[in-house]
Formats: C-alpha cells, sequence, structure tokens
C-alpha cells in the first residue's frame, strides 16, 4: 500500500470572513472621500462661501495628510498591530466625517478634511496588512485581495453619481454617510482576532523625515498644478522635499530598527510592485484629469455629459475586479500584470493620435482599454508584494506601496497641469501628457518580466527570525496577539 502525503493548505484565520469585510468598507470609504466631494463644491461654495482656493483645499487637504503619512501608518500598523490601527483610523475618519458634515464655515472643513485623510492614511496600510495575516495561503489571499479592491473599484465609479444624488439633498450627506459605514466596519472588526504586534522603539528620524518629503512633495505637486513649477512656494516645497528624503535614506540606513527597511527593496518583487503602483497611477487617474479638461473646454462638453463619458471605463474595473485573482492562477501574475499595462499603454497613445474631432463615444469606448488595466493589474500585483515579504512587515510595505501611488498621481497631476496650462498649446499638452503616461506604463509592462513567484509565506523564512530577535531586545516585550 502506498501512502502519499499532501501538505494541506493553511486555514485562513478565525474570523477571516469580517476581517475582509471590513477592510473592504474601509477601502470603500477611502476611495469615495477622494472622488465624492467633487461634485459637491459648488453647493460648498454657496452654503460656505470662500474662493476658488478655499475649495481646492477642501480636495487636497485630504490628499496631502493622506500621502504625507502613509509611510509612518504602515510602520505603525506593523509596530501596534493591524487590527488596533485600523480601529484607530476608522474611529478618527467617523469622528472627521461627522466634522465635516456639520462645518459651520470653510475653514473648519478644510481642517476637518485634514483629519480625514490622516485617519485614511492610517487605515489603507492596515487594511492591506489584516488581509495577509488573515489568509496566510497565496491563492486564497490573491482572491482576498481581489474581493478588497473592489470597495475602491466600487467606490470610484458610483462616487461622481452617488456624490450628484445625495447633494441634491445636502452636500453634507456625502460626509455624514461615512458613519454608518465606519460603524459597521467596527462591528466586524470586533469579531476579529488581535493581530500580531511587533515591539521595536519607534524610528522617529524616519518618522519626521518621511512626513517632510511626502508632505512637501504632495504640497509642491499641488501649488504645481495652479502657479507653476517656478513659483517660489512651489520651489521651496520641493527642496524641503529633496533635503528630507536625503535625511530619511540615511537615516533608514543607520538606526537599528528603521520605519522602512531598505533592504526590504532587495526582494525585486518589492521593488517592481512599486514601480508598476506609480506608473499605473500616473496613466490612470492621469487621464481622467486631462481628458475633464479637454472635453469641457475644449468640447464643450457638459459635467455630466463627461462624468457619462467615464462610466463604461470604470465600470469594466468593476465587473473585472472579482475575476481578477482567479485569472492570475490560470495565467500567472506576471503575465495577468504585464497584460494590463500593455493595453493601458496602448489606449494612452491612441488617445493621444486621435484626431481632435473624434466623436465622444469613441473616446469613453478607448477609454475602456486603459479601464481594463485597474483589475488586470492591481489586484494580482498586491497580491504578489503581500506574499513575498514576511507578515511582520505587511504594514510597512503596504504603506511603500501606497506611497508610490500616491507620489504617481501626485506627480502626473502637476506635471499634465503644467502642460495643459501653457496658453494656446493645449491639444500639444494633451498630447504629450497622454504620451508621458504611455511611456511610464510601457516601462512598468517590461518590468514585470522581473517579477518572480514569492514562496508561500507560511513557510519558513529566514526574515521571520528577526521577529524572535526583536522579542529578547531590552526595548521591546515581543510580538503579541
Amino acid at each position: 500500500m502506498s501512502t502519499h502525503i499532501v501538505a494541506d493548505r493553511p486555514r485562513v484565520s478565525h474570523g477571516a470572513g469580517f476581517t475582509l469585510a471590513a477592510a473592504v468598507l474601509g477601502f470603500f470609504v477611502i476611495t469615495l472621500d477622494a472622488v465624492v466631494v467633487n461634485v459637491a463644491l459648488p453647493s460648498v461654495r454657496r452654503d460656505l462661501g470662500g474662493g476658488i482656493t478655499g475649495l481646492q483645499w477642501v480636495v487636497d487637504g485630504y490628499t496631502l495628510m493622506f500621502a504625507a503619512l502613509l509611510l509612518s501608518a504602515g510602520a505603525l500598523s506593523d509596530r501596534v498591530g493591524a487590527r488596533r490601527a485600523f480601529a484607530a483610523g476608522v474611529v478618527v475618519f467617523v469622528v472627521a466625517s461627522a466634522a465635516c458634515g456639520l462645518a459651520p464655515n470653510l475653514a473648519a472643513l478644510i481642517v476637518a478634511r485634514f483629519a480625514q485623510g490622516a485617519a485614511a492614511a492610517v487605515m489603507m496600510p492596515s487594511s492591506m496588512s489584516l488581509i495577509g495575516q488573515a489568509y496566510p495561503d497565496p491563492v486564497r489571499r490573491a482572491r482576498a485581495v481581489a474581493a478588497w479592491a473592489m470597495g475602491g473599484a466600487v467606490a470610484s465609479s458610483s462616487g461622481p453619481v452617488l456624490g450628484g444624488l445625495l447633494t441634491l439633498i445636502t452636500w453634507r450627506l456625502i460626509f455624514f454617510i461615512n458613519l454608518p459605514v465606519g460603524a459597521v466596519a467596527l462591528l466586524l472588526l470586533a469579531r476579529t482576532k488581535h493581530s500580531p504586534r511587533r515591539r521595536v522603539p519607534f524610528d522617529w528620524i524616519g518618522q519626521v523625515t518621511a512626513v517632510l518629503a511626502m508632505g512637501g512633495l504632495t504640497f509642491g505637486a499641488i501649488e504645481a498644478g495652479a502657479d507653476g513649477f517656478a513659483a517660489p512656494q512651489v520651489v521651496s516645497a520641493f527642496a524641503v522635499a529633496v533635503v528630507a528624503l536625503a535625511v530619511f535614506l540615511a537615516a533608514e540606513a543607520r538606526v537599528a530598527h528603521p520605519m522602512v527597511p531598505l533592504d526590504l527593496f532587495r526582494r525585486r518583487n518589492v521593488s517592481v510592485a512599486n514601480a508598476v503602483g506609480f506608473a499605473f497611477i500616473v496613466g490612470y487617474y492621469g487621464l481622467p484629469f486631462v481628458m475633464s479638461l479637454y472635453l469641457q473646454q475644449q468640447r464643450g462638453v457638459s459635467p455630466l455629459g463627461t462624468g457619462l463619458a467615464f462610466v463604461p471605463m470604470m465600470l469594466i474595473g468593476a465587473v473585472l475586479t472579482p475575476l481578477s485573482a482567479r485569472i492570475a492562477e490560470r495565467l500567472g501574475a506576471p503575465v495577468l500584470v504585464s497584460g494590463g499595462l500593455s493595453l493601458m499603454t496602448a489606449g494612452l497613445v491612441i488617445l493621444a493620435v486621435v484626431p481632435a474631432s473624434t466623436p465622444v463615444w469613441v473616446l469613453a469606448v478607448l477609454m475602456v482599454l486603459v479601464g481594463l488595466a485597474g483589475p488586470l493589474v492591481m489586484p494580482p500585483v498586491t497580491a504578489v508584494l503581500l506574499n513575498s515579504v514576511p507578515g511582520h512587515r505587511t504594514g510597512t510595505v503596504s504603506g511603500v506601496f501606497n506611497t508610490s501611488r500616491q507620489v504617481g498621481g501626485a506627480l502626473a497631476v502637476a506635471v499634465f497641469g503644467a502642460l495643459l496650462a501653457q496658453p494656446g498649446t493645449f491639444m500639444p499638452g494633451l498630447r504629450g501628457s497622454l504620451l508621458l503616461a504611455a511611456a511610464a506604463g510601457l516601462a512598468a509592462a517590461a518590468s514585470t518580466l522581473l517579477l518572480t513567484p514569492p514562496r508561500s509565506t507560511h513557510e519558513p523564512d529566514a526574515e521571520a527570525a528577526l521577529t524572535v530577535a526583536d522579542n529578547t531586545l531590552p526595548q521591546g516585550a515581543g510580538a503579541r496577539v
């Protein structure tokens, strides 16, 4: 009689379904509040007053804090535990949302939006880390990531429509809707187990310099879009970012417990995933930015008509996202990611060269090529990233990954805005922007050839021994569940 020994897949953790549902809701409100407020700005101005600059900061204040704190939030998630970090982020997000909805003036609304952005920065990497911990098997984890990505896909596609409908009653409802969603997320989270904590000292130099670097870069990019790259405040902000980044890298190479261990980037999958995240956002979010201006300013399309032109692009992402994990299982993540980036590159190039008189419906169809990149690129590359690092570093690597995405989005809007702002050169600027985004997508597609199949994270990992070593340090009491 022959005996066959079959290794069982690691079981999902207790309460994994509740964990995933909470993470999906968190990703939903994070994405929703990044897009829904745009349609409400005229109503906000009518009720609260203020100028264009104030309204810009209603949008950009959220983005600035979100980008500036992502690295710190990722490290915090690993140190205090993803469950605790996510819960704290949701609580602050709900309170800040209530403050937004009750804001008596524009200044109060902007301050509350800053608080929302800070809370979102904590929620994003901790939600990814929660999924990584709840689903130790790479296959189940990839499927969970695809489900998690649905939260963002649904928010992106429904946000403008939902915002428009709620604003018909009052713009304040776009913020109050976060309260019941946050409450449900906390109830779900209460059904999950505690996350491991890494008791190591905080890297205060890294924390401060990371915030200064990302804050300076994001602020400079925001202001460059309005005032140009030569404006004094833009030059100063970029200078602060460069100096802070230099100090950050020097500190991370020397401190005993760095916020972002630089050896992470020796893992090829980590470096490639961050390059893909950067390039993807340049095209995926840069396209709506330039095409919205083109359709309204050059073609005379109404705001509603412009929004409808993006519906096919967004819907294809929402429909295909749940299927991306199973497609990746058949074809392999590198093939899927490379294919998605290639489709995005092709779509951007075609949109750059079609005649200016191309019917709007044709442009809407062509933008679907870019929309396909959403489900084909982000869920599988996120799964590859989480599967390539030990569990005690998922929060940190998630923060780094989302930071690369934010940098891509901020720089795309700044550079493309500068190209479009030149007098009398809108169409050359439009075509140049789309071709730049295509070049980034093509380079990222080529980099996916370097992706390697990660080992299952439940297999013995030499780096995991670092957790044991950390537990013996006088400064910490060890990982705790």
